[in-house]
């Protein structure tokens, strides 16, 4: 037998695999855009608050006669629990508290940082947000706070960051 007549003999198969497969697609393509969904009504917007921070180490510095009793390579001026501090945050929009939590550190001993995850779902337009954050229990008040006058656009999706090392809250 030749090739040609290989061919010749399968043709239909290949036809029909073909129409098959092209009868699949065309359905995946049609029902993949049906029925028409959202996730928020038209005159929404949201705002996410999302970040990871590290709270503070309960830390005492050693005296002269605990260094002087250890070895050299092992001499560090101050001795820091392994677990950290709970970070607290606290979220009002337009003057309403809208949350306020206790993030506990994460890892199997406590000494990972502390992350947060909120979705807030607001009508479109002007409001006011004003964000708190403490990563100090010892300390009173709140280490970090900022305040943001934001218009929202409907379905728009507005997230809240934080950074230290940027001097505190953002947006994106």
């Amino acid at each position: 037998m030749t090739r040609r007549s290989i061919w010749r003999r399968n043709a239909g198969r290949w036809a029909a695999g073909g129409a098959l497969s092209l009868a699949v697609v065309l359905g995946v393509a049609t029902l993949s855009g049906r029925p028409a969904w959202q996730s928020m009504s038209p005159q929404t917007a949201l705002v996410r608050l999302s970040f990871t921070h590290s709270g503070v180490r309960n830390c005492r510095d050693r005296t002269a006669e605990e260094l002087a009793r250890l070895p050299p390579n092992m001499r560090s001026a101050q001795l820091c629990d392994r677990r950290r501090a709970p970070v607290r945050v606290e979220m009002e929009i337009d003057g309403r508290r809208v949350l306020a939590a206790d993030l506990p550190p994460s890892g199997l001993v406590g000494s990972g940082p502390s992350r947060a995850y909120e979705r807030i779902e607001l009508p479109a337009g002007a409001h006011r947000l004003d964000l708190r954050l403490s990563d100090n229990p010892a300390a009173d008040g709140f280490a970090y706070s900022a305040t943001f006058d934001v218009t929202l656009a409907p379905a728009q999706s507005l997230a809240v960051d934080f950074n230290a090392a940027s001097g505190g809250f953002f947006l994106h």
